[in-house]
């Protein structure tokens, strides 16, 4: 029995090269296969990377088109967005944000122009020191998805009502920017397995 149980706990320390969890939580079976027309730039505080009840990692495996920056301050941030070839939105809720469309944005883009999300993930205070510190994102225009949804982040709390996990928020903006309903439903269902299987593994 002693060695049966030594090989569990062996099981439980190594982690999946794909999702980063322990091998026996790993969440690669929820990923999702999607053609995502809008391109999604995630810029990512280090710590939110380790931390283990992360939901950007379900993005990174299932959108096509998301490309990942790691860090605080981006030094070649101004000039990304110097790209006229993209019509750059960042996906910034208020904490007061009210229910909106924002299609809107999109009349702006000049033809031709790849619409681009930035989104920032992290604790409310991590996200909000990355835009303090890159006044580049500062100038794009802010979208947000409807205040009234409510978050399925079981596992983490968020400060106020109506606060949404960063895997919930694309998901929603990425719908009302694409201007489809269904699109992302199965990235969601995947986001409330996640989290019922943290509970599941937190409690084993």
């Amino acid at each position: 029995m002693g060695t049966d149980k030594h090989k569990v706990n062996d099981n439980r320390r190594q982690s999946c090269h794909s999702c980063h969890r322990p091998a026996s939580n790993c969440i690669c079976d929820l990923a999702q296969k999607i053609n995502n027309h809008v391109k999604v730039h995630l810029l990512q505080h280090p710590k939110e990377a380790k931390h283990p009840k992360g939901s950007a990692i379900l993005l990174q495996l299932s959108l096509k088109d998301i490309e990942t920056w790691q860090g605080e301050y981006f030094p070649n941030l101004e000039a990304e967005l110097s790209n006229e070839n993209y019509y750059d939105l960042l996906l910034y809720p208020e904490l007061e944000s009210q229910d909106q469309k924002e299609n809107g944005h999109c009349l702006n883009r000049k033809p031709r122009q790849t619409t681009r999300l930035w989104v920032l993930d992290g604790t409310w205070k991590k996200a909000y020191k990355i835009l303090q510190l890159n006044p580049a994102l500062q100038k794009l225009p802010k979208v947000s998805p409807a205040y009234s949804l409510e978050s399925q982040y079981e596992i983490r709390k968020a400060p106020k009502k109506g606060q949404l996990s960063t895997l919930e928020a694309c998901c929603y903006t990425l719908s009302e920017l694409e201007n489809t309903e269904k699109k992302y439903d199965s990235l969601l269902n995947s986001f409330m397995e996640f989290n019922r299987r943290w509970q599941n593994f937190s409690q084993a």
